[in-house]
């Protein structure tokens, strides 16, 4: 399925759009035809506290480049009047329009591998405040917006849908959980509005950190299978990118509200495919 200029005159904003699977939806939306305000906290000569190479600037160049509008704003979306602030531009700019809002913030980067009583109480916080309590935030602040525009979109991005428990750490667990929680309250909320409201995971994402952390390149990636087996079935960040443009392009998508979904499922469903002509399936 094809979705080239689809999105022409939709407006969308990807909180969380620097690198990995915000980067990967902005882009898609971008080859959609959609006008992408792209937001994160690294921009060139000011790098976030993760200390990557990845810059807000270089996604909205790149959803220019594949055929869309890209527009990039240093934002903290842990401070609500940075995000305020931030809308009040794109309602300035776009005359109150805005019809997909995707909340990709994460947390993770204050993550230790300890257990509840070990971990930092501070660091904890903070994923917690990075990761979730931004999309809250975001919401309040772009929720009004769709609603002027008479419906839309509200993805967030999450990682897994099972109700399995994250033992590995408390605070990541509870965080993940707590975003899909956030999806179904929403959706209930905002179906009056005619508003989607859903969860969304990739699988095993192949996005720029996970590639540096086996120490391939996207063009070599299988050889990272020699490490991890599972990492056959990774995909690029363009395929959750994919399955978020088939959801704006899909006119009954209010029977999805509330429901919490997976990138590879999408793809058979609404038959698109990676990048590389594949469509990995990752069962969590």
């Amino acid at each position: 399925m094809e979705y080239t200029d689809k999105l022409k005159g939709k407006v969308a904003l990807v909180a969380g759009a620097t690198r990995g699977a915000g980067r990967g939806i902005a882009c898609m939306l971008g080859d959609a035809g959609a006008t992408v305000y792209c937001t994160g906290r690294s921009v060139k000569g000011r790098p976030s506290d993760k200390n990557r190479p990845e810059m807000i600037e270089e996604t909205a160049e790149m959803v220019t480049q594949r055929g869309g509008k890209g527009v990039y704003v240093r934002v903290d979306h842990t401070d609500p009047e940075q995000v305020r602030e931030l809308f009040e531009q794109v309602k300035r700019e776009q005359n109150g329009q805005l019809d997909i809002l995707v909340n990709d913030l994460t947390g993770d980067g204050n993550m230790e591998f300890k257990p509840f009583s070990e971990h930092s109480l501070e660091k904890g916080l903070q994923l917690l405040e990075n990761g979730s309590l931004s999309h809250i935030i975001t919401s309040f602040h772009g929720l009004p917006l769709m609603v002027q525009s008479g419906g839309g979109l509200l993805v967030e991005v999450v990682d897994g849908v099972s109700d399995e428990i994250r033992e590995f750490n408390f605070y990541y667990d509870l965080e993940k959980a707590m975003n899909i929680r956030l999806a179904r309250s929403l959706a209930l909320q905002l179906r009056q509005y005619k508003i989607a409201v859903v969860a969304l995971t990739p699988g095993f994402l192949r996005s720029e950190e996970m590639l540096d952390h086996f120490g391939v390149s996207e063009a070599g990636w299988r050889e990272a299978i020699k490490q991890d087996k599972y990492f056959a079935y990774s995909e690029t960040p363009f395929y959750i990118g994919k399955a978020v443009v088939a959801l704006a392009c899909d006119r009954k998508v209010m029977r999805k509200t509330g429901q919490a979904l997976m990138s590879g499922k999408l793809a058979r469903e609404y038959g698109f495919a990676d990048v590389d002509g594949s469509q990995p399936i990752w069962c969590y």
